[in-house]
């Protein structure tokens, strides 16, 4: 297995049916709750554990989480409010390395999360299907991608990261530098 990719990488879905498009929404609708489970109970010490080698510490990817759904979360809005819109890429591993990004106590984060995904929840299951197939523009990977498709790249990303926070747990703290 690769410890970077403990579900496997994720997968482009452009065109989902229902049900996957339900599930996507059901992993997004319940990653806070979740991830809180998780973590709650750790100790400061056991935050500090990395998933894998040179890779981030429980309470870098709690942190991580909030900057990539504050993102997501915004590139939704754009995207129903613009035509098409270019959204902005950001280097995510160097917003982790930033003092918000560091802070000891996860508490606040998880609180983000609760209150953001609530939000953004709210906003995904009023979408029709015209507007999740509404776009916007990645730079980076100059493509464009739906609204429809983006939740399934989300959906991804929480399974994903909850895998990493699980194998971090699992590994007690083996991987540290």
């Amino acid at each position: 297995m690769d410890l970077r990719y403990p579900i496997g990488a994720s997968k482009a879905h452009a065109n989902p049916d229902s049900v996957t498009l339900k599930d996507w929404i059901n992993s997004i609708r319940n990653f806070p709750l979740q991830i809180e489970s998780q973590v709650r109970s750790l100790e400061s010490d056991k935050l500090d554990w990395p998933y894998r080698p040179e890779g981030w510490t429980i309470r870098e990817v709690v942190h991580h989480c909030v900057d990539s759904h504050l993102n997501a979360f915004l590139r939704f809005k754009l995207t129903l409010t613009e035509d098409t819109p270019t959204i902005k890429p950001y280097q995510e591993a160097l917003w982790v390395q930033l003092a918000d990004g560091k802070e000891e106590d996860v508490s606040n984060s998880l609180l983000l999360l609760q209150s953001l995904h609530h939000r953004w929840i709210l906003l995904i299951d009023s979408l029709n299907s015209d507007q999740l197939k509404r776009e916007y523009f990645h730079p980076e990977n100059n493509k464009t991608y739906s609204l429809a498709e983006v939740i399934g790249t989300y959906a991804w990303h929480c399974e994903h990261h909850l895998a990493h926070v699980h194998q971090a747990i699992a590994s007690e703290g083996k991987y540290r530098a």
